[in-house]
């Protein structure tokens, strides 16, 4: 496929960018065919009025298969040319979940034999994460690879050196999303050479600039390859103007709604008096008028695609040239099989029909949908698009790229927790027949609900065809025998009090290294700046103890004597819960260092309540880089695994419990000791996270007002390679000058003074809930990307959820902004008094799931902050 026949079929007599330019006066530059590339629409977003919509990556708008491949598959000849032959075999292709995943695979087939590999956001049972990387501008953040292959990144799984790394997206903004993805694998594999591909490049000078300089800081070549250049022009007060139009046309759509609403219940309640009157014995003909029943909606159909035995259903554990050559020959039998059902309806033989592709599955539907539009020829239409996660705002105009949205619920038990999944610009596009592409994985019952992706379809077209491909189940590559890994003669001991923390040596054994001589701290602007640039993980450092002024104090004070029995109920309520189902004797192991003043409590209402000892610990988990896996081995050596109980704190979107699930598969997988259960039991659990909680209200836990004051003395945890080898414990340092403003025992006290006081309320409530369903319902996961993507953020790990969390951006972070509950009372008075200190502000709304919530300036640099360090200026 040319550029030119590509080209021609995108031109469009009204440029689908038209609609917003016209009322924002946001306007593309760049060279010809940008405008026949790119459209533009809105989405509820304070931070940028504008979304690109692509016309040719097949996921928003529907376009015929051959020119989604093509436009591709050209790069990846570009790509061949670039490198020539020989390199070209000896490269391998890295494409990005979820919106690239089909173009990086049609760019691997340009170059004819690399091998591919997408990422993914789907974890794999019994699969190993071989790397990882965070995309900082989307609300789903965090891609994983998992080749099947563990050698594929390394050397293409040639076993040879090092390859060329082709990193393919369908567009670049920033270019922060293709730097954290090469410095996280160049640590892993280094290599002489990378090339980057995109369908455009939309960077600003300071971008590339930084690119450039990134490259000579690693030592490695780094081309670019696009089909086309621009920038996207802003004029002044555009996110004014593109909020109000957002709301205005919200707005609208809704009234419309319920006018449609009240219309189709008058026409229900007409056609109920009419069939009444036809049994009092009214003339038939008059029961007849107006009262047609709907027509049938569209019969949805399952068709047998026969896929090819031992070929994957995309790149997401790699996609070898052996697998092209397989899937090509059954291509043409698949769609022939596709073609034989397009008629299994009433009606004309269909002209217009579009296969549908699902989020991460992109390929495999993209070439049923070539080889279909090869069979069918000009007998029939054929387009090609696919569902996503992301929402957008719909504008029915011809001057506006999403012009419908279906919405429907995920249908794949997401890790991330359930939620709205759309499909764009497919209602109202006449298509006769919708072929639904699936793989198993996501053939579930919500996929067939009365409110799923099939029955909605079923509104907008004559007939649906389900095709499901089988999910690819990796075989993993046996590795040559290694030795045994020895453990050292001698695992570290925990540390404990008075010599490290103000606890008492029997609240808690920290399973920490003594840092406390080093020097981590740095100023938190800074800190801040080095981990959204990709050039410090926060865990490398820490940021300077918050020291609690005079009346900050007197409010953490009045607020523990308030919470007291609330906070005393939570914790007999999770205690009790959990020696009724993980008794008799359970081991508690709190996540530093949120949950260590919640399991030293614990541990004392189980002594206090049945004269039980309990061993309690504290160990370090790290967002992104997993659990300490010496600590996890000193525990197994000491005690059963299956006893042992993790506890934290609180909940906030679920990153940690997430996080904690991943990472003890991960721990297991490498041949660590089996056993331990990673479910978490909370005091809070205010995001519906876990199934062990004490409330799942959000409220004050004056634990979250402090930081080492109130934890025993005991800084965050922190890893970095030049300080924690693979057999030592995550490290902490102990702020013995800091012992004249410790509380961490009068908050301990104060709570358990009130233990008598609750029990009869805890034995109630203990009793509910161990015969309650508790199925964690992950709400705040929603609740962060629906907030992520409204104030223009586009990265949930900016987002700090409820009291404990927002507490802890204001004292650790760079805080944009406080969104409150409005009416929120006496629970808040230490976040408005902490927010008014740094100068930030605090935004009261309604329908907000949590007490308040912590926004993260969200494109921090040191010049984004007021002269004194403190207000955010210009959000």
């Amino acid at each position: 496929m040319s550029a030119r026949a590509t080209r021609e079929e995108t031109v469009d007599v009204v440029w689908s960018g038209s609609w917003v330019a016209e009322r924002l006066g946001v306007a593309l530059e760049g060279d010809g065919e940008l405008r026949e590339l790119l459209g533009l629409a809105l989405r509820r977003n304070p931070k940028r009025a504008h979304l690109l919509v692509s016309n040719v990556l097949g996921k928003h708008v529907p376009q015929r298969p051959s020119v989604v491949h093509g436009a591709g598959f050209e790069l990846g000849e570009r790509v061949r040319a670039l490198l020539g032959a020989e390199e070209a075999r000896r490269a391998v292709v890295l494409g990005y979940a979820e919106t690239a995943t089909g173009l990086g695979h049609a760019v691997a087939d340009g170059l004819r034999d690399a091998p591919y590999l997408h990422s993914t956001r789907r974890p794999v049972a019994g699969v190993r994460q071989a790397g990882g990387f965070e995309e900082s501008h989307s609300h789903a953040t965090s891609h994983l690879l998992l080749p099947e292959d563990r050698d594929l990144l390394a050397s293409g799984g040639t076993g040879s050196d090092a390859s060329v790394l082709v990193l393919v997206d369908d567009e670049f903004s920033t270019g922060n999303t293709v730097l954290n993805t090469i410095r996280a694998l160049h640590a892993l594999h280094p290599r002489e050479r990378y090339v980057i591909v995109a369908l455009v490049d939309m960077r600003s000078a300071g971008d590339r600039d930084r690119l450039s300089a990134f490259a000579a800081e690693i030592g490695a070549r780094v081309d670019l390859v696009t089909r086309s250049t621009g920038t996207v022009v802003l004029p002044d007060g555009v996110l004014e103007r593109g909020q109000a139009l957002v709301a205005a046309q919200e707005a609208e759509q809704a009234r419309q709604a319920e006018i449609a609403d009240k219309a189709e219940r008058a026409e229900q309640a007409q056609r109920a008096d009419l069939a009444a009157r036809a049994g009092r014995g009214q003339p038939p003909a008059a029961a007849a008028a107006g009262a047609d029943p709907d027509p049938d909606p569209a019969s949805v159909t399952r068709v047998d695609l026969d896929w090819p035995a031992a070929v994957p259903d995309g790149g997401r554990h790699g996609f070898t040239p052996a697998h092209r050559a397989a899937l090509e020959a059954a291509l043409p039998g698949m769609a022939d099989r596709i073609t034989a059902r397009l008629g299994d309806h009433n009606g004309p033989r269909p002209r217009r029909v579009l296969v549908l592709g699902f989020e991460e599955l992109m390929y495999a539907p993209l070439r049923l949908g070539t080889a279909l539009e090869a069979a069918l020829g000009a007998d029939a239409e054929v387009r090609y698009s696919t569902t996503t996660r992301s929402p957008v705002l719909a504008v029915d105009d011809p001057g506006y790229a999403i012009r419908t949205r279906l919405v429907f619920p995920a249908h794949d038990d997401p890790a991330d927790g359930p939620g709205d999944r759309y499909a764009y610009n497919v209602a109202g596009a006449g298509f006769d027949v919708v072929v639904a592409v699936v793989d198993s994985t996501a053939d579930t019952p919500e996929l067939h609900a009365p409110d799923g992706l099939l029955a909605r379809l079923a509104e907008h077209a004559g007939h649906v065809l389900l095709a499901v491909v089988p999910s690819y189940t990796p075989t993993p590559v046996t590795p040559a025998p290694v030795p045994h890994r020895q453990e050292p003669a001698v695992l570290p001991e925990p540390l404990r009090g008075p010599a490290f923390s103000s606890y008492a040596p029997e609240d808690v054994g920290w399973l920490l290294q003594d840092l406390s001589d080093t020097e981590l701290e740095a100023p938190t602007e800074e800190r801040e700046e080095a981990i959204q640039s990709g050039g410090a993980h926060y865990a490398e450092s820490l940021p300077v103890e918050y020291q609690p002024s005079a009346a900050y104090q007197a409010l953490f004070t009045a607020a523990l004597e308030t919470s007291a029995a609330r906070i005393a109920r939570a914790v007999g309520t999770v205690t009790e819960t959990v020696l009724a189902e993980r008794g008799p004797r359970p081991v508690l192991v709190s996540l530093a260092r949120a949950g260590t003043p919640v399991g030293v409590l614990m541990r004392r209402w189980a002594q206090h309540r049945h004269g039980l000892d309990l061993p309690h610990y504290a160990i370090s988990i790290v967002r992104g880089r997993g659990i300490d896996a010496t600590a996890l081995r000193w525990l197994a050596a000491h005690h059963d695994p299956a006893d042992v109980v993790f506890v934290d704190g609180w909940t906030g979107k679920g990153a940690i419990t997430r996080e904690l699930a991943a990472a003890i598969i991960e721990f297991e997988a490498s041949g660590g000791p089996a056993g331990f259960d990673p479910e978490i039991s909370v005091l809070a659990d205010p995001g519906g996270c876990v199934r062990t909680y004490g409330t799942r209200e959000d409220f004050l836990i004056p634990s979250a007002c402090l930081n080492s004051t109130v934890s025993g003395l005991i800084s965050r945890t922190v890893l970095r390679a030049d300080l924690v080898g693979p057999d030592d414990f995550h490290g902490g340092k102990f702020y013995r000058e800091l012992a004249d403003s410790d509380v961490s025992g009068l908050f301990l006290d104060t709570i358990a003074a009130r233990f008598d006081e609750v029990a009869g309320q805890v034995d109630a409530a203990a009793k509910e809930l161990l015969a309650a369903d508790r199925a964690p319902t992950w709400e705040g996961w929603a609740a962060v990307e629906r907030i992520s993507e409204e104030y223009g953020i586009h990265d949930v790990n900016l987002v700090k959820p409820g009291v404990g969390e927002t507490t802890r951006v204001l004292l650790r972070r760079v805080p944009w902004k406080i969104l409150a509950q409005r009416g929120a009372g006496a629970d808040l008075e230490h976040i408005r008094l902490l927010a008014e200190q740094r100068g930030v502000p605090v935004e009261e709304v309604d329908d907000l799931p949590y007490s308040c919530v912590g926004l993260i300036h969200p494109r921090f640099t040191r010049g984004a902050t007021g002269a004194d360090g403190k207000a955010v200026q210009g959000a």
